[in-house]
């Protein structure tokens, strides 16, 4: 198996540029390279490995290694009702066993797809071939870019899967075709039996058999992906341990003799610790303290007398540089796009022209803005590790795993072969577990304290630390002509670097020094999504990159969560400009997005549209993301305390489902997502540090406050599209075009009540 590389995880812009041209020199090598990886699924007594995704028990129990990280979102479920329904298995009889990171669980597709930010600018990527994506895919195989983001799973592991489950379906055949005397290909497998005719055989009676026989090649697969399982509603495999309380998140591991960690921090930045005062040492159950440079944290034998010991010490931190704060985070913002340079994305037609001639067109202009939103999961990053004999045992939940990995090994100074990783399932994340500095973290005091330890952050901790979702502001200009249609429109966006800031950090570098070096560089993920759907002759799309003084980080929807609100509320306001109802104004420019065009008329009849007339309460948004469509209606209006959302109804086309059920849950949580985003999960900064520092300072929605909601799906056969991240982005622009239609207000910040009304 491939030792996962020596100085980062994934795509590099140093490895791309490695031997005569991006890509090139690369593959000319890894042609004399072995490319043979064995599978990392350990059969245990009684189990027979049927490849990397698949064990079968000689009791007949199915069981399927998931590579991805389980925070909700349903991947344990979904990947391996695919596999179970290739295979022809009894979904009774299926399981589960999360797998460390290996080559043959890359995610090249999502490692395409972010390739841009991790390139140098100018460098182009044909995500459908070339040099450059090929070295993309071999890059994420070598250096284990096993991660789990992007809305990708189904997307890029759907074959994979399939593929697994046909190949243990033809070796069973094959086993039962022998005993029989006939040819396997006259053999079917149904519920965890092989079958001819009205004969059967239990995979359990022929698991050993099989186990010992060659596939064919290539494995023919089911003639369609639809079959017995897959496309149907399936109970979700973590439902009952997560009920019952025998899930296992990194919190709750137990080992023997274990100690339970605290820690604190200053601002990030160029912060070193000072001083600590030594009175925490007489807290009961305290055992130790262990300091760096830049952090501190006590270890006691629970978790609570260390943090309360962290309180008596009170740790002083001292920093230099630039601090964040809010005022001057939107100063900066606004200078960006005032005095430039920003980066060209999109050029089609002759915007300037468009808006000068103002003979044939009236133009407008709005600025939309964002604050910092901190992701706030239920539970706060956590992890337990044990050092012994000079390797170090890990277990956490972490969306690249191969980066805790190396975090935790030169944290300590050990090769990354000697980090041994235990996914575990984990509280929610919204992209917050890309964060490997608790990795970092709990390796040192491990070795230090020579005892397993449990190290939990505090929430404060974890909203110091976070790695917020981009303050952003939309500069719009629009023209309109004569008939009111959108003549030209220019596209202005002002935002931190935020996946060249992640790229950085996977690579190796500090939370720091990732923020500093993608500072006022251009990252065409930034403005993922502001790109309109709409057939628009004169369009251009720019990126104003912001070196801002805090770190920013993927979030739920990543760029999406702003941009659509910028698109979506603009083509509102110039749709009442031109005095053209909502629905009708968006429907003229869906030239050729039919999958999208269905969506919006699907939901104007869900919610009996009634135009978004003045006093209606109703406001529209749609968005396209990742090969999925989806528009929203939501009623809102205004009240004593604030805003209120009585109803949110969704039409959605995510392609072919693998387990609708799972889909709708994904979309609802989505919506109540994007709906918090819209109200609150916002934070200030003041000294460097966030103002908010628990949950209820985000303005967290309350159950009471959940508005009823409804989703239908449009079902086809198309190839499936991202679901987890889709509901995020159109419920922003929705409630606020509802509000504008309720009370002639026009809010154009997030969270909407961030001025108040």
């Amino acid at each position: 198996m491939s030792d996962g590389g020596e100085d980062g995880s994934g795509v590099t812009r140093r490895k791309l540029l490695v031997g005569g041209g991006v890509g090139v020199g690369l593959l000319v090598a890894w042609g004399l390279w072995p490319r043979k990886y064995q599978p990392n699924l350990r059969p245990a007594p009684g189990e027979h490995l049927f490849g990397p995704w698949l064990k079968i028990a000689e009791d007949g129990k199915v069981i399927i290694g998931v590579p991805q990280s389980e925070s909700g979102q349903g991947v344990y479920t979904a990947l391996a009702q695919i596999v179970a329904g290739e295979l022809g298995a009894d979904w009774r009889s299926v399981a589960v066993q999360p797998v460390p990171p290996s080559p043959l669980f890359a995610n090249s597709l999502l490692a395409r797809e972010w390739a841009p930010a991790f390139l140098p600018e100018g460098i182009a990527l044909d995500a459908s071939g070339g040099p450059v994506a090929s070295g993309v895919n071999e890059l994420a195989a070598r250096d284990l870019f096993v991660v789990t983001g992007g809305s990708s799973s189904i997307r890029q592991f759907e074959r994979p899967c399939r593929e697994a489950g046909a190949t243990a379906r033809v070796l069973l055949c094959q086993a039962a075709a022998k005993r029989w005397d006939i040819d396997w290909e006259q053999c079917q497998t149904d519920k965890g039996f092989v079958t001819f005719g009205k004969k059967r055989i239990a995979f359990a009676e022929l698991v050993v058999d099989a186990a010992g026989l060659e596939p064919p090649s290539p494995v023919p697969l089911f003639p369609s992906p639809r079959n017995r399982l897959s496309g149907r509603d399936a109970p979700r495999l973590d439902l009952a341990a997560k009920v019952d309380g025998s899930a296992s998140f990194a919190g709750d591991i137990r080992l023997p003799d274990m100690l339970y960690a605290s820690v604190r921090a200053g601002p990030i930045g160029n912060t070193t610790l000072k001083s600590a005062q030594t009175k925490g040492l007489k807290i009961r159950g305290v055992v130790n303290v262990v300091k760096t440079d830049h952090w501190i944290a006590a270890v006691a034998t629970n978790w609570w007398a260390a943090n309360k010991a962290l309180d008596a010490m009170a740790p002083v931190f001292s920093t230099k540089g630039r601090m964040a704060d809010s005022g001057q985070i939107a100063e900066s913002l606004s200078n960006a796009i005032a005095k430039g340079p920003g980066t060209r994305l999109i050029a089609e037609g002759d915007v300037d022209a468009a808006m000068a001639n103002e003979a044939a067109t009236r133009v407008f202009k709005a600025d939309y803005s964002v604050a910092a939103a901190v992701h706030g999961p239920i539970e706060t990053r956590s992890a337990t590790a044990e050092f012994r004999g000079g390797r170090l045992q890990l277990w956490m939940a972490s969306q690249a795993p191969q980066t805790a990995r190396l975090a935790a090994a030169k944290a300590i100074g050990i090769d990354v072969d000697d980090v041994v990783f235990f996914p575990v399932m984990a509280g929610g994340s919204f992209d917050r577990n890309f964060d490997s500095l608790i990795a970092a973290q709990v390796a040192v005091i491990a070795k230090q304290v020579e005892r397993p330890v449990q190290l939990i952050w505090s929430r404060p901790e974890d909203f110091i630390r976070d790695h917020v979702r981009t303050p952003a502001l939309g500069r719009m200009s629009g023209a309109i002509d004569r008939e009111g249609r959108v003549a030209g429109l220019a596209v202005r966006v002002a935002a931190g670097s935020t996946m060249r800031e992640l790229a950085n950090r996977m690579e190796g570098q500090s939370v720091h020094e990732a923020q500093i070096d993608a500072g006022g560089e251009f990252d065409v993920l930034a403005i993922d999504g502001a790109t309109p759907p709409y057939a628009i002759p004169n369009l251009t799309v720019d990126h104003f990159p912001v070196a801002l003084p805090m770190p920013t980080g993927p979030w739920r929807g990543l760029a999406h969560s702003y941009t659509c609100f910028f698109i979506e509320s603009f083509i509102d306001e110039l749709a009442q400009k031109a005095g053209v109802e909502p629905l009708s104004y968006r429907m003229q420019m869906l030239v050729g997005q039919t999958r999208l065009a269905r969506c919006l008329t699907g939901v104007a009849s869900m919610a009996n549209w009634d135009g978004g007339a003045s006093g209606s309460n109703k406001g529209l948004a749609c968005h396209s993301m990742r090969g999925s469509h989806i528009a929203i209606i939501a009623s809102a209006r205004t009240s004593e305390t604030g805003v209120r959302v009585d109803r949110i109804s969704a039409m959605v086309d995510c392609g072919r489902l693998i387990n609708p059920e799972l889909a709708r849950q994904q979309i609802e949580g989505g919506i109540v997502f994007g709906l918090a985003q819209a109200l609150g999960t916002s934070t200030e900064f003041e000294n460097g540090l966030p103002t908010a520092r628990r949950l209820r300072d985000i303005d967290l929605l309350k159950l009471a406050d959940i508005p009823e909601i409804t989703v239908e799906f449009i079902r086809n056969d198309e190839a499936p599209g991202g679901v987890s991240e889709l509901g995020v982005p159109a419920v922003a622009p929705a409630v606020a075009n509802a509000l504008f239609s309720a009370a002639g207000i026009r809010l154009r910040e997030l969270p909407l009540l961030s001025r108040g009304l």
